[in-house]
């Protein structure tokens, strides 16, 4: 978890894209003047429930643990963002933010990777993906990483029209969009490949 928030927050502070989800909530910000965690929050629960349909039964242990790992990430989210604003991040060059950018993307795939193969508790977008790629996409991180980005996409348009401008959205966003499923791959072969999948065994 603490590594996804701050993989996050670098994306933000950074602000040269982050990923669409973060992205989604950053315009819902300057829409709505709503905080970015809150937003993070109140998207995290949607997915949570969202998850309940997609896996055709209640399951309220998976359901109490996606709300309580998002309550404490969507915080984390801000307070690192906050820290790395406070270290000069946001005034860097454009090109070191880039880089930033698509490092704290990284960070959070590789997260992502960690947490959905141990399959304990895991943020609930993170969840759906999970949950597309074995129930519905015969184990393809890619395609349910591209189905996942659908949601969000159409909320930064939305917003885009509303305030007429579009934020946190750049080369992170393009990184994101087209390497976050190869990088959760990746990282499932080489970062702690001992830990396997247990997707199955879990949800039988």
């Amino acid at each position: 978890m603490i590594l996804n928030a701050f993989g996050n927050g670098l994306c933000i502070s950074a602000n040269m894209g982050s990923g669409l989800w973060t992205a989604s909530a950053v315009n819902m910000t300057h829409w709505f003047g709503w905080n970015t965690g809150f937003l993070l929050f109140i998207i995290g629960v949607i997915n949570a429930i969202t998850n309940q349909f997609l896996i055709k039964r209640f399951d309220g242990k998976r359901l109490v643990g996606e709300i309580l790992y998002v309550l404490f990430f969507s915080y984390f989210v801000n307070i690192f963002t906050e820290l790395l604003n406070n270290l000069g991040v946001p005034s860097l060059s454009i090109f070191i933010r880039a880089i930033l950018s698509c490092l704290g993307i990284v960070f959070f795939c590789v997260a992502i990777s960690l947490y959905q193969r141990a399959n304990i508790v895991m943020h609930p977008n993170d969840d759906t993906t999970n949950i597309l790629r074995f129930l519905y996409l015969k184990g393809n991180s890619t395609a349910a990483q591209l189905i996942d980005f659908i949601p969000p996409i159409i909320i930064i348009i939305i917003a885009g029209f509303a305030i007429r401008n579009v934020y946190s959205v750049n080369i992170g966003t393009l990184f994101s969009f087209f390497f976050n499923g190869i990088l959760i791959a990746t990282a499932d072969k080489w970062i702690w490949p001992e830990l396997k999948h247990n997707f199955k065994e879990q949800n039988n």
